[in-house]
């Protein structure tokens, strides 16, 4: 069997047990095994949320019985109040949180996939998220390439004092996500799967000339003047940098790569 034909016989056996234990009214697929099947392949994990009565949060949170009787798990992890990180014993990961049905109103989520629901539990709309997800692109270049022009200068420096892991955040962590929250004003954004919480996902199919770039400006934990000079040379192609800020950080490129 096709592991992506594996997870989605794991959710739907799942959905199953949530049937016979009781007390469960929804269960939802997200992410690539809930409405974006399309995407899903081998690589893929199980998320989902599962929906319960009120009442019965606590005791599907604190017991995994409805889990270990749908497949053995060889590792849980309650990573929030809400839910776990999973592996069964067949090497399928997921990751879940559950809900009653009141609080999904202030539950940030995407679109879920209907998977599995009680006999008599009709709501399946909220399967849609009621509150909009914030957004993670920027609508001006301005604020993003500038704080990306300071986190260069600011982790240079950090560099210069030995502060090496600290300085690679900096450049290559806080500056490139600066710059990705502005990659749909720089290069046509390919449709292909983004996805609200972070702009990295996918990103080497949805801005893929902006990705051939991305080797030089993440050269690593050893090389982080140079990323940081490859950085500023993307920037300035783009953007009218402060000359002074941008002579500044050359200044300190040089002088850290000449020692």
């Amino acid at each position: 069997m096709l592991r992506t034909e594996l997870l989605l016989q794991r959710l739907d056996e799942i959905g199953g047990t949530l049937g016979r234990k009781g007390g469960a009214l929804l269960l939802l697929g997200v992410g690539s095994v809930g409405v974006e099947l399309e995407r899903m392949d081998e690589y893929s994990d199980l998320d989902f949320f599962v929906i319960v009565e009120a009442g019965q949060k606590k005791r599907y949170i604190d017991r995994l019985d409805w889990l270990e009787e749908t497949y053995p798990l060889a590792y849980a992890f309650k990573n929030s109040d809400v839910g776990c990180k999973i592996l069964f014993e067949d090497g399928i990961y997921g990751e879940y949180a559950i809900f009653e049905e009141r609080e999904l109103s202030d539950v940030s989520y995407t679109e879920g996939r209907v998977v599995w629901k009680a006999p008599l539990y009709s709501n399946t709309a909220i399967a849609k998220p009621r509150r909009p997800l914030p957004s993670q692109k920027c609508d001006s270049l301005d604020f993003p390439l500038n704080e990306a022009l300071t986190n260069l200068y600011v982790g240079l420096g950090r560099y210069a004092r030995g502060e090496r892991l600290s300085a690679a955040r900096f450049i290559q962590g806080h500056a490139i996500d600066r710059i990705l929250s502005v990659l749909h004003l720089l290069e046509p954004e390919v449709d292909y799967f983004p996805d609200p919480f972070g702009n990295e996902r996918r990103l080497e199919k949805r801005y893929p000339s902006f990705a051939d770039k991305l080797g030089g400006m993440l050269q690593g934990y050893d090389r982080v003047p140079e990323s940081a000079l490859c950085i500023l040379e993307f920037i300035e192609a783009v953007y009218p940098a402060n000359p002074r800020l941008s002579t500044e950080i050359r200044d300190l490129v040089h002088k850290l790569t000449a020692r």
